[in-house]
């Protein structure tokens, strides 16, 4: 008897944690298909073709999905923006605006609502060939960029 008073809490504790790892497991939220694919990558004026001198910065939080579906957006300090996209363009190579950024606030640009890309335009992101491009009055042509990488 005296190791069944011993150990008696053993029964409790196993119970214990196995509720305390079902209630985890049946708390988390539904993963999507776009998890891991976040574009948390900053922006600089030297990744900028030609490159830009500027104490500016940014930092991207879009998601691409494998349905192809685009959101999140950019957060961007030390610039006054007139314009955020994304374009298609391979490292140190400029391109064509495939997607519209729409400024949220004075600081930042989110991906408009139920935006898609088209199927070359996720073939360029999988090939690593767009880049995320903020412009400002100083910099019209850009100021600030990022390759998006898969």
């Amino acid at each position: 008897m005296r190791i069944l008073k011993k150990n008696a809490r053993a029964p409790l504790a196993i119970a214990v944690a196995v509720a305390t790892l079902l209630g985890t497991a049946c708390s988390s939220t539904y993963t999507p298909a776009w998890a891991g694919k976040m574009m948390g990558y900053d922006l600089t004026g030297s990744a900028e073709v030609p490159p830009v001198s500027t104490k500016a910065t940014g930092k991207s939080t879009i998601k691409v999905g494998d349905d192809r579906a685009v959101t999140g957006g950019i957060t961007i300090e030390g610039m006054t923006a007139t314009a955020a996209h994304i374009h298609q363009g391979a490292k140190g190579a400029n391109g064509p605006v495939v997607i519209p950024l729409t400024k949220s606030s004075d600081n930042a640009f989110t991906v408009p609502a139920n935006t898609k890309m088209t199927d070359a335009q996720y073939a360029a992101f999988k090939a690593g060939n767009l880049y995320i491009n903020v412009h400002s009055a100083a910099n019209p042509n850009g100021e600030i960029r990022m390759q998006m990488k898969p």
